[in-house]
This record gives structure tokens, C-alpha cells and sequence, in this order.
């Protein structure tokens, strides 16, 4: 078990010791190096996990039934709910079932007083890194259903979706950081997250007040920003400072994913039906596929076309 942590190699030669020949004595007090410490979930955390598995396929399962009932050119945010729901049951599947983790070393140091050597102790905190693999794939398509809704230009829609993928590497970056770098790749994660609600709040609201669906649009969005908010929180006192075991981290994001997600997702569909149909539907080839035409792709109604 030692050997597959890389225990052993994470310590580093006690002072005292090292200094000392086979034949020298060695006054007391002696100090010796403090035993690993392995920071993991435990059955509880794990049965957590298998919760969440439960929670998404159910939900996934119920987004695919729910979205059958519709034509195809109604599908789009009955699919992009789907497709989130369907990526974060394979996630907690995987974690439910060992996988998706690693080990973070972080090597801690303890100062004496009276001259005492330091004391050092390796500290192996389990993370999933299956959470930042859901994460990458699915808070696109959550943020795509958004821009969608509202109407947000392209240029607006690529500006958020690129800051929200930079919300995410840098919180992973945070998350396997070591020392004064760890806070700092936090802190570009806030400056990310922040650009995003700034494009909801800002350029996709005025959009979607133009197309008159201002009224679904805005607790959306007001909706994901609170919950995605707390997400940067609970990384905070997480996987960076490590104030929360893994245990309780489990159940932060248990409950964070089922409202960020399937909640979400079932009031979005809902309020779908509320939604006029020029509003709703997606015409040209994500309807009648490539070729029909000219194979363009349109969100939104074109009564000019018509």
C-alpha cells in the first residue's frame, strides 16, 4: 500500500538522523518523522457517490423520455439536459466504483520551539478528478441552453464558454497546486468565473429582453450563478485549504450537482412550454439535416423565410 502512494518517497531524511553515523549516539529528545496521513472517503462518502449515480440516471432517463415527446426542431434543450444528465451518471459511476481519483502529496512542515529539528508530515488527500472530467463536458451545454434561451451572439456565447472552461482548468490546477501557487491559480479561477456572469448578466440578459423571454431567462441564469458561486466556494474549503474531509466534500457537491443539473434541467423544460414557438425551435440541419437549406443551422423563428 506504501509502495502504490509513493509514500516512501515523499518523505525526506529526518536531520538529526541523517547527520548521525551508525556508531553515534544520539541524545534525547529525539524527534522522528510523523506517520503519512491518508485523507479518503469512507463507506459513507461512498455510498454518497452511489446516490448520485442514482439521482443522475434516474434523470437522464426521465430528460430522454421527456424529449421523444417533442418534434425534433423542440429538442434542444431537452437534448443539452440529457446529455448532462447522461455525462455526470457516468462520472458518479465511476467514482462510486473506485475510479476516477488519484492522490494529491502535499508534504506539511510543523516548527519547534527550543531548538527542536521541525517535524515533517506527508499528507494523501484522495481526489476525484472524474468531478473536473463532468465538469469540463457538462457546464458548456448547461451555459449553452442559457445563451441559447436568450439569444446571446455568437461572439458573446464563444466568450463565456471559453471562460468557463478556464474556470475549470484553473481550479484543477488550483486543486493539484502546492504551496502560494495553489491560492493563485484560485484566484485566476474567480477572474474566470467572474467573466462569465458577467457575460449572463450582462449581454445575454439585454438579448434575451429583446426576444421578450427575459422573464424565463433571468432567474435562470440568476439560478446558475448562485449555485455555480457556492461550487468556488466549497473548492475553497475543499480541495484547497482543505477544511472539509472528503467525506463532507462528497455531500457538497452531491447536493450542488443535483440542483445545478437535473433542477435545473426540469425547470428549463418547463418553462420551454411557456416559450412561444418562434422562440423554441431549431431549424436547417439540426432538423433536417445536412444539405436541407443550404444546411444552415438556425436558433430562433426566420419569418422571413417562411
Amino acid at each position: 500500500m506504501d509502495e502504490y502512494y509513493g509514500i516512501s518517497e515523499g518523505l525526506p531524511p529526518h536531520p538529526v538522523l541523517a547527520a548521525a553515523k551508525p556508531t553515534d549516539h544520539i541524545p534525547l529528545p529525539t524527534v522522528t518523522a510523523t506517520p503519512p496521513h491518508f485523507e479518503h472517503i469512507t463507506s459513507f462518502g461512498q455510498n454518497t457517490l452511489w446516490v448520485g449515480f442514482v439521482l443522475m440516471l434516474l434523470s437522464a432517463i426521465a430528460f430522454i423520455v421527456l424529449s421523444w415527446r417533442v418534434p425534433v426542431p423542440k429538442r434542444l434543450f431537452y437534448q443539452l439536459t440529457t446529455f448532462v444528465a447522461v455525462i455526470s451518471t457516468f462520472s458518479y459511476y465511476a467514482m462510486a466504483t473506485h475510479s476516477g481519483w488519484n492522490v494529491h502529496h502535499v508534504l506539511q512542515t510543523d516548527e519547534h520551539k527550543h531548538d527542536l529539528p521541525d517535524t515533517h508530515q506527508l499528507v494523501l488527500r484522495q481526489v476525484f478528478w472524474a468531478r473536473f472530467a463532468d465538469w469540463l463536458l457538462t457546464t458548456p451545454l448547461i451555459l449553452f441552453n442559457l445563451g441559447a434561451l436568450s439569444g446571446v451572439s455568437g461572439s458573446n456565447l464563444a466568450n463565456i464558454l471559453v471562460a468557463n472552461v478556464a474556470t475549470n482548468l484553473t481550479g484543477l490546477f488550483a486543486t493539484y497546486g502546492h504551496g502560494k501557487a495553489k491560492w493563485g491559480w484560485y484566484a485566476m479561477s474567480w477572474l474566470a468565473f467572474l467573466a462569465v456572469v458577467w457575460n449572463l448578466t450582462t449581454n445575454a440578459r439585454v438579448s434575451a429582453q429583446k426576444r421578450g423571454v427575459h422573464k424565463v431567462y433571468s432567474p435562470l441564469a440568476l439560478y446558475t450563478t448562485l449555485i455555480w458561486t457556492v461550487y468556488l466556494v466549497i473548492w475553497g474549503f475543499a480541495d484547497i485549504s482543505r477544511i472539509l474531509s472528503p467525506n463532507h466534500e462528497a455531500v457538497a457537491y452531491l447536493i450542488l450537482d443535483f440542483f445545478a443539473k437535473p433542477v435545473f434541467g426540469f425547470w428549463l423544460i418547463s418553462s420551454h412550454k411557456r416559450l412561444q414557438a418562434s422562440h423554441i425551435e431549431v431549424d436547417g440541419a439540426w432538423a433536417e439535416g445536412i444539405g436541407h437549406r443550404e444546411g444552415t443551422i438556425r436558433v430562433g423563428g426566420d419569418d422571413d423565410d417562411a
